[in-house]
């Protein structure tokens, strides 16, 4: 699903007027249904819906809905805000309209003395600002929306909260912004919906489908998707009745160090569960022991070091290889690294300490072979990049980093973002708080690195990867909750949810 600035999803509304052909009013109408009819299906009659509608089309939206309310018995009061000398002519037609209708209070808000009283208990529709506002909210509608992020209300959102802009809000004024409890987006997911600072202020999310011109959307241009399970399924190759283990790729994964193999072992177990046909593990001497115990499908090539990675022997015959869970920063460790690094003619997928030793030593990313994928957090790719102010800045930060050594980086987090060399970024739309836990990232290095020794692409991998990794999540916490979700709980839910995503 494509994620489209505000400048797009205005043209795009212009072309389904004139292509499908529609009028303006009649789309607004559309669109409002479709929020009014979410509103049913989740809202008591008997708590008052209290309507806050701006002067634009924004307004003209919350305006529909109110009349659609009050037509089904809720009791509705409407606020219209004059922060305007004109309004949007489809705001005033509904105006005319709602104006007829029995049993809807209407009030006009001028100054802070005009500002209702609201209940805890009060459904509030905020249609005061939309999706293509450039400044942040100020005057009156910041009075506005003060005093009803101060209520307690139940908020929901049309199309954007208010004061909330579409994509970049690091010059925005964040006390200025609606804080919603659902938020309901027209057609498309917008940008700063995948932003961690965002979160206060969009509550859960929908996108309710308006009909925009499907023409219109495809020819649309970005660099921004959101993954869906139709994604990722078109990307999965059936197996061949006639096929063997060496059809599927031999893995390779450098992990663990002493009081870390519990590392290792989760990635190995997400490599042999994501379909890889061969895993070789090297580590330390100690670690051999409970590896092959814990995944008796793995082979396991001890290091002569019982306690860290200190050696690298031949590497030829992989198809793909994996360093960095539990591996620690030991010198001889990062030497092993380094010389990997140099020799390897594979991708490689690098995570946790690995990205830690190529902080301190950023020279050797420009060495790396072609379709190499970095798996950091925010803290590890700060590390590595430098510190940035804040999420956007940081996935900016992260996609010139891309474009700059060539590597794919999968930047975790609850939408993760895989971005590639092009410049495109794809963000997740599975996974759940409980997988905010130990060993997590682990498992994902080696789902990543089990498709990547299938011979997926490196883009297709992490896509792969990351959604059935968030999947896997997903189910294990409608079986164990959140807090009671440990990372062995996503490795055994990653066939369940490769079986209902992919088959």
């Amino acid at each position: 699903m494509k994620i489209l600035n505000s400048q797009q999803i205005r043209e795009i509304d212009a072309y389904t007027i004139e292509n499908e052909p529609i009028s303006s009013n009649a789309l607004m109408e559309r669109a409002a249904v479709k929020c009014y009819e979410w509103i049913v299906r989740r809202m008591p009659k008997k708590r008052t819906v209290k309507v806050f509608c701006g002067m634009g089309n924004n307004g003209g939206d919350g305006l529909v809905i109110a009349r659609l309310l009050a037509a089904k018995a809720y009791h509705v009061k409407v606020y219209k805000i004059l922060h305007s000398d004109s309004a949007s002519e489809d705001f005033l037609l509904n105006e005319k309209r709602l104006a007829g209708i029995r049993g809807v209070d209407i009030s006009e808000i001028s100054g802070p003395a005009d500002l209702p009283g609201l209940e805890s208990s009060d459904i509030i529709v905020d249609a005061i600002l939309g999706s293509g506002i450039k400044r942040p909210a100020e005057g009156i509608i910041a009075s506005v929306i003060h005093h009803i992020n101060s209520s307690g209300a139940v908020v929901v959102s049309v199309d954007m909260p208010s004061g909330l802009f579409c994509e970049d809000n690091r010059n925005n004024k964040r006390n200025n912004i609606i804080k919603a409890d659902y938020t309901l987006s027209f057609q498309f997911p917008r940008l700063a919906f995948m932003m961690a600072s965002s979160n206060e202020y969009i509550g859960r999310w929908y996108i309710i489908d308006i009909g925009l011109h499907p023409d219109a959307i495809y020819n649309a241009e970005t660099r921004y998707f959101f993954l869906q399970a139709s994604d990722i399924k078109t990307l999965y190759r059936k197996r061949r009745k006639f096929s063997h283990k060496g059809n599927y790729g031999h893995a390779f994964l450098l992990a663990g160090s002493y009081g870390k193999t519990g590392a290792a072992v989760l990635a190995s177990r997400a490599v042999m569960r994501s379909g890889a046909g061969l895993l070789t593990v090297q580590v330390p001497a100690s670690s051999h022991d409970a590896l092959q115990t814990a995944v008796p499908e793995a082979m396991c090539r001890p290091d002569g070091n019982s306690r860290i990675i200190s050696e690298l022997d031949t590497i030829d015959g992989f198809n793909a290889i994996g360093i960095g869970p539990g591996i620690g920063k030991d010198d001889q460790t990062s030497r092993v690294l380094k010389m990997l690094i140099q020799n390897a003619t594979v991708p490689m997928v690098i995570d946790a300490d690995a990205l830690n030793i190529l902080a301190d030593n950023l020279t050797w990313c420009g060495f790396l072979p072609k379709g190499s994928i970095f798996t950091p957090h925010p803290g590890e790719f700060d590390r590595l990049a430098g510190r940035t102010s804040d999420d956007h800045d940081r996935l900016e930060t992260a996609i010139e980093f891309s474009r700059r050594f060539q590597v794919y980086v999968v930047l975790k987090g609850a939408h993760t973002a895989i971005i590639s060399p092009d410049g495109k970024c794809y963000f997740n739309s599975t996974g759940n708080p409980g997988m905010a836990t130990g060993g997590s990232g682990d498992v994902l290095t080696g789902m990543i690195l089990g498709f990547m020794a299938q011979n997926y692409s490196p883009l297709h991998s992490c896509l792969m990867a990351v959604y059935l990794h968030g999947r896997a999540g997903d189910l294990a916490a409608g079986q164990k909750g959140y807090e009671g979700l440990v990372a062995g709980d996503i490795v055994d839910n990653i066939p369940a949810a490769i079986k209902t995503t992919l088959r």
